[in-house]
Order: C-alpha cells, then sequence, then structure tokens
C-alpha cells in the first residue's frame, strides 16, 4: 500500500488535538477533550459530527444496541477519544468495529492522558481497493 489515505485530513485533526493537549495537558476526563476539541475542530474548520449513533446489523438486521463515534470528521475519518494510562488492545478492536459499523477507511485513536498526544491511525483493509 503506498498511499497514506486522508493524508491532509489526518494531519489537520492531529494538529487540532495537539493544540488541545497543549493548552489543557494530561489529567482532565474524556468529556473534557471532547468538548474543548469540538470548540478547535470549529475554530480550524474541520468538518465533524459529534456523538453520531453507528447502527450494528446482524444478518442484515438492525439490532436495537448501537455504538456511538466520539466524531466524525470530513465525513470519513472515525476519530475515538480516550484520557487513560495505556490504552488496550480492546479499544484498537473498538475503533475497528466502528469502521465496519459505518464501512469506513480510517479511523483515529487519539489519548490525551499522556504527557505527549498519543495517537494511532488504524485502517478498515476490508474497504479499501
Amino acid at each position: 500500500m503506498d498511499k497514506i489515505i486522508y493524508k491532509e485530513e489526518s494531519f489537520k485533526i492531529i494538529g487540532a488535538c495537539m493544540k488541545v493537549h497543549r493548552s489543557l495537558g494530561a489529567g482532565f476526563l474524556e468529556a473534557v477533550y471532547e468538548e474543548a476539541l469540538e470548540k478547535e475542530f470549529l475554530t480550524q474548520n474541520i468538518p465533524f459530527k459529534r456523538q453520531l449513533k453507528l447502527d450494528l446489523y446482524y444478518e442484515k438486521e438492525k439490532l436495537n444496541k448501537h455504538y456511538r463515534a466520539d466524531f466524525i470528521c470530513y465525513d470519513s475519518i472515525i476519530l475515538e477519544i480516550k484520557a487513560v494510562q495505556y490504552i488496550p488492545d480492546t479499544f484498537y478492536a473498538q475503533l475497528r468495529n466502528y469502521l465496519k459499523c459505518r464501512t469506513m477507511e480510517l479511523g483515529m485513536l487519539i489519548n490525551f492522558c499522556m504527557p505527549s498526544l498519543n495517537y494511532k491511525r488504524i485502517i478498515n483493509l476490508k474497504n479499501l481497493d
């Protein structure tokens, strides 16, 4: 795979996250970072939807349960916010499931609880050509 998908968009999102992290530092709850990030996305004109409901299906039948994505940016990138000491594998699996629900290619897991902002891009290979 030679191309980096949503390179410019990812760069802008990470820049906004870094600005929030520089301002607030580590130690707040996820909800605080989410609210601050929403304000930064508005300031930087990064298009987003916050707390978007993701429907789940079993055998093509819609389930009553659903996921909720912290942000979907540019209608293309799922952004999951965390404020934890370490990222367990279950958080990566959660984001991969979000990508499957929306048949999207890229998710980003952002952890604000470290001395430096920690982030990882997650690619849904099943949706790539």
